[in-house]
């Protein structure tokens, strides 16, 4: 695919991922309709393909999910030197496309959030903020217990084809996984002790086929 993008063009692409991201509640996945309003249905700047590759190949790398951002950017400024055919002459153009999707999408988000958390410091006493804290308190708390539940979860469901294969008595306890649950939750709250070991020695019960 081949496209001609000028200085306007990659403002208004900067302008655009910027608004995007103060509306990435969620995390930047979260904006990926736009994205594809944008970038394929308006501008014509991505091919179908192109958008839905960049998005599976970040998913299925190693790393945060707001790298899909960054092929994103890497697609449009190929595209904007010729495409894939002009080989390694396209790259600095597509490492622009990068820095400008990515700068757009990070920057604007991060400033408020690092200049709203100063802000809060920094009146920590006013009441308002201390409310919110102490409102805000509670709802993480819940997710976590949420998360940890979840993730306990699958230990409890079914294990026919798991303990088949184990002769601990242990492992065909279905109480085995919650008591584990709880010795963690109950070690992380109470003690300095690292998760590294915690990790550890879930591992060893795993090996060893008592869990």
């Amino acid at each position: 695919m081949n496209i001609q993008l000028g200085l306007n063009d990659w403002a208004l692409l900067f302008a655009h991922f910027a608004t995007l991201s103060l509306l990435s509640i969620g995390g930047a996945v979260a904006t990926l309709p736009d994205m594809h309003r944008f970038l394929h249905t308006q501008q014509h700047w991505l091919t179908e393909v192109q958008f839905a590759s960049s998005i599976a190949l970040a998913q299925a790398a190693p790393g945060p999910n707001v790298l899909f951002v960054a092929l994103l950017g890497w697609q449009v400024g190929l595209n904007a030197a010729g495409g894939v055919a002009s080989g390694w002459h396209a790259w600095p153009s597509a490492l622009l496309g990068v820095a400008v999707a990515l700068s757009a999408i990070l920057l604007p988000s991060s400033l408020l959030t690092y200049g709203t958390t100063r802000w809060a410091h920094r009146n920590q006493h006013w009441l308002v903020i201390r409310a919110f804290k102490q409102g805000l308190a509670p709802v993480v708390v819940a997710l976590m217990l949420a998360t940890g539940w979840l993730l306990s979860t699958p230990a409890q469901g079914d294990r026919a084809a798991f303990i088949a294969d184990q002769a601990s008595w242990l492992a065909h306890q279905p109480w085995v996984g919650w008591a584990i649950t709880v010795v963690v939750a109950v070690l992380v709250w109470k003690t300095r002790l690292h998760l590294l070991w915690m990790l550890a020695a879930g591992a060893a019960l795993g090996a060893a086929g008592w869990v």
